[in-house]
């Protein structure tokens, strides 16, 4: 089903106002990246700058992180959020963009967009963690649609 069908029903688009809201308010949405025919889509902590840019901390962990290789090598990636309270009440951005490391001596921005992130504490006991790094998605378009009651 296509978007102009979704919203010939009772779906409506959301204006970039109504995204942004809705950007800064979620803490959590799907990252995809390229990786050959099969794209890898990993939940992520996010944070929202209020404009134009997302924000994610990898925890990497062992010796290899594909998440870190796939953005590393990565022309654009894809970011989805979305909320769905019911099936008549619900909410779904979809981002793309390109997506970079942030180097250390940058991560004032990334610190304070970060503050709304949700973050499971499951990982702050795995090991063995060997760092964190900053990545930003620039986003270069966004779409939303929602449906409320």
């Amino acid at each position: 089903m296509s978007i102009e069908n979704i919203l010939s029903t009772s779906a409506d688009s959301m204006s970039d106002e109504q995204i942004k809201e809705f950007l800064t308010e979620q803490g959590v949405g799907t990252l995809s990246l390229p990786d050959g025919e099969i794209p890898y889509a990993v939940p992520m902590s996010f944070g929202y700058d209020g404009d134009s840019t997302l924000y994610f901390l990898f925890l990497l962990f062992g010796t290899e992180s594909r998440k870190e290789t796939l953005s590393d090598r990565a022309q654009g990636a894809r970011f989805v959020v979305y909320s769905a309270q019911s099936m008549y009440d619900w909410q779904s951005v979809n981002l793309t963009g390109q997506i970079s490391a942030v180097p250390e001596d940058e991560w004032d921005e990334l610190r304070s967009a970060m503050e709304n992130a949700w973050h499971p504490n499951l990982f702050s006991s795995a090991h063995p963690m060997r760092g964190i790094q900053g990545y930003q998605l620039q986003i270069d378009e966004w779409t939303g649609i929602q449906q409320t009651e």
